[in-house]
């Protein structure tokens, strides 16, 4: 069985593909726990896209959902690189994803655990086992590296 830190490496990889196309360097796997196998994968693709939902985890959920036949992730570990944003956080909860392991925080947009927790409010119908901090300072280095030369271009 492949170890949370092998499913983040694939994450990582999956955001520099993002980079290189010009795209934020956030990158998603979705592992079906009983096989150990990755069902879904998904990076940014929000500008290639035109799309405004077209995040990692939407498009990973998106394709684990057409491998397993059904929108209940309920045998599955998402796995990304940032923070999930509310929009993400809330996709997350409604495909009762029951585990989730991020690598670094988001201080703007976090919907898991730095602005909101709505993947552990009780309010909810589905709460979510979490994990934060896996390969957090490789995630974090590309975002930075990333928007560092955004600014050098004077983009973003």
């Amino acid at each position: 069985m492949p170890t949370v830190e092998e499913w983040m490496s694939e994450a990582v990889a999956l955001a520099r593909a993002a980079m290189e196309i010009g795209e934020v360097p956030i990158g998603c796997v979705v592992a079906h726990e009983p096989s150990g196998k990755v069902i879904g994968r998904g990076y940014n693709r929000r500008e290639t896209d035109r799309d405004p939902t077209a995040h990692a985890e939407i498009l990973a959920m998106r394709e684990a959902g057409g491998a397993l036949g059904h929108w209940r992730l309920v045998d599955c570990t998402l796995v990304v690189t940032l923070e999930p944003c509310p929009m993400c956080a809330g996709a997350i909860v409604n495909a009762r994803v029951p585990r989730l392991v991020y690598g670094c925080d988001d201080p703007k947009a976090g919907a898991v655990r730095t602005l909101y927790q709505l993947c552990t409010d009780n309010r909810l119908n589905h709460r979510v086992e979490v994990t934060a901090g896996v390969l957090a300072d490789e995630c974090a280095g590309l975002l930075r590296d990333f928007f560092r030369a955004q600014r050098a271009l004077g983009k973003k």
